[in-house]
This record gives C-alpha cells, structure tokens and sequence, in this order.
C-alpha cells in the first residue's frame, strides 16, 4: 500500500506488478488530502476516538475492579451477563441501538442524538471486553500491597486509585490502543448515524475515492497511509507500557 501510494492508477493494475514506482508520484498525497475536507475527518475521529479510550479506561478499570476484589450479591450472575452481550455480533444491535439514540435524548429535538458527536460516541463509551480484560489483569495482581494500605486505614476507593490503578498502567495501555484503533477504524456505526460532510470520519471519508464507475487506487492508496499514521503514533506511544508488562511478569 505505501509503494503504491507512490504510482499512477495504470501502474498499480499493470500485470506482472511492479514493486518499486517508475517515478514517485508524490502529489498523490496533495490531491488525495484536496479531494475532501480530510482535516475535519482527521478532526472527528480523533475526537470520538479519545473520547472512547477516555471513558472506556476509566469504566472498564472500575467495573473490572470491581468483579476483581469486591464481593456484593449477584456479582457472578452480573458478570455473567456481561459477559454475554460479548457472543451478540454488532450487526444484532446496530437497529436497537439507533433507535435509542434517535428517540431516548427527547430533549435534544425530534431527530435525537441523529447526526451528532454524542451520537457518533454513546455506543462507544463501554465494553463488556474492556470490562473482562481489566478484571484478568487486577486477579493476576499481587493482593499484598492492597491489604496494606488496608491496614493503613485506606478505603476501597483509595486503594483501587492509589494502588491498583497504577499497576494496572500496562493494561490500560493495552486496552487504549485496542479501542482507539476500534474507534478509529470504526466504518458502519458512523454510516449510519450520520448524513452530512461536516460528521464524516476518516473512514468515511476513505470510501469517497471508490466511486460507482472506478476507484481510484493511487489516491485511496496515499489516503490510507495518513489514515494509518494516527494508529501507528499511539501503538509507539503505548509501546514502553508493554515492555513494562514483560518486565514486571519476569520480576513477579
């Protein structure tokens, strides 16, 4: 994809293929970033992305904290039921799930959350998968550091915020990069719940250079690589969080 980013459309359909340009085409990404308002894209996605990874850390450590250490009246039932919303496809909800958002927000107007961030993100703000990974991760913990600060007087609040927490810093890193790439590659959900330019995201945005009599392939190939730029950025970004993990499995 990225050597083909750099030819014209008759090279990249050549048979046999070429592996290295003729010539490197590289106004392929100027008109590939002119066809369409690709900053605005850039500009929502993020937003919904980081929106996401936000809320889902700060749900799915709580909940799963919660499942990991704490004892309450139907806590496996609970969690079994979360659990089972994991064997339900996308597809099965993606009708139920527009109509909440289109008439529960009565007070935003006749058309709801239709066409809006909030709309675009609600789906996204939890995850039964985020929830049972933060829960695998605060059982492998060490209970010793806990009852410590236990002994010391410290709530369950403060000892989830104050201990758990921050060993939990590998996982959350794990869990952020997995929803901010879900997020960011989010194709379906932002299709249906949005109409006009101004709420595309990128891969919305993507799917504009395939056309209903040829797509082309230069410039969708040019897009697809700055598309992928932003995912790249977080997994290096994460990546010393993983190396902790490593690190801190060998010392345990």
């Amino acid at each position: 994809m990225f050597l083909g980013s750099f030819k014209t459309n008759a090279e990249i359909l050549r048979f046999p293929p070429t592996w290295l340009p003729v010539s490197w085409r590289w106004e392929n990404y100027r008109e590939a970033m002119a066809r369409a308002p690709f900053a605005r894209y850039f500009l929502n996605s993020a937003g919904v992305a980081a929106a996401s990874v936000a809320a889902n850390l700060l749900l799915s450590s709580a909940a799963g904290y919660a499942f990991a250490r704490l004892e309450f009246p139907g806590k496996r039932v609970l969690f079994g039921a979360v659990l089972s919303t994991i064997l339900l496809p996308f597809y099965v909800t993606l009708v139920p799930l527009f109509l909440l958002v289109v008439r529960v927000p009565v007070l935003a107007g006749p058309q709801g959350w239709y066409n809006t961030y909030q709309g675009l993100l609600v789906p996204s703000l939890g995850s039964a998968f985020g929830i049972f990974f933060m829960r695998q991760f605060f059982l492998t913990l060490p209970r010793d550091l806990e009852d410590s600060a236990r002994l010391d007087g410290a709530g369950e609040a403060t000892v989830f915020l104050r201990v758990a927490l921050p060993l939990a810093k590998p996982a959350l890193a794990a869990l952020g990069v997995f929803v901010f790439t879900a997020e960011w590659n989010a194709y379906l959900w932002p299709l249906v719940v949005t109409n006009t330019p101004e709420m595309r995201t990128v891969q919305l945005g993507l799917a504009l250079f395939r056309g209903q009599f040829g797509t082309d392939w230069a410039l969708l190939m040019a897009a697809n690589v700055v598309a992928t730029l932003p995912v790249v950025v977080v997994f290096l970004v994460a990546q010393r969080f993983f190396v902790q993990t490593a690190a801190f499995e060998g010392f345990r």
